[in-house]
């Protein structure tokens, strides 16, 4: 069995990568894809997307105990993403996480087969979403805003536009991990 890959997913604030991991993480499951959860220092009934929620106290305890296989911190808070996502890999399933483009090259480190994936719209569609989710006054969302204009693609990144549908940003991820999954068996050396 051939290992599995990881797909970092980062994008601006507005850009919808939790409506598109939601959607992958409903239709992607019979094409071997699994969305790791993110454990984050917010309650869990804050919105957004389907995370584990931990006090600072126990994020702290689980850190220490080398029970994540990546954290940073933003926005005040803290995110994690366990390690059971290394014996997913090792089985041969392909993992979607949402990361943080801070964390990229630190996830580079850790996983030098990552495949990143940036999911992103226009100014106007992520100010409106924004807006939508009432968590940000009009000063912090024209910040994020300007933020992701000076953000610098990776290279080899996926790129998604998440600017129409959802179904068709979700599909067109979905193909693209099934079509690199195909190349990476063709790859494979005969045994």
């Amino acid at each position: 069995m051939s290992s599995g890959r990881l797909y970092y997913v980062m994008g601006p604030s507005g850009a919808g990568k939790d409506s598109v991991l939601g959607w992958v993480r409903e239709h992607g499951i019979s094409h071997g894809v699994l969305c790791a959860h993110r454990y984050i220092t917010r309650p869990a009934h804050a919105g957004g997307e389907n995370h584990v929620a931990l006090s600072e106290a126990e994020f702290q305890s689980r850190e220490r105990r080398g029970l994540f296989v990546l954290t940073w911190q933003a926005h005040g808070l803290h995110y994690g993403i366990g390690r059971e996502v290394e014996q997913w890999l090792l089985r041969g399933a392909d993992v979607l996480v949402n990361g943080s483009r801070g964390a990229y090259e630190l996830a580079c480190e850790r996983f030098p087969a990552i495949r990143p994936v940036l999911i992103t719209a226009s100014q106007e569609c992520m100010a409106r979403r924004l807006a939508a989710r009432g968590r940000e006054s009009d000063i912090d969302i024209a910040a994020r805003l300007a933020r992701s204009e000076s953000y610098r693609v990776p290279p080899h990144a996926l790129v998604i536009r998440n600017d129409g549908y959802l179904a068709d940003a979700g599909a067109r991820l979905l193909s693209a991990i099934q079509r690199n999954s195909m190349e990476q068996e063709v790859a494979l050396p005969e045994r």
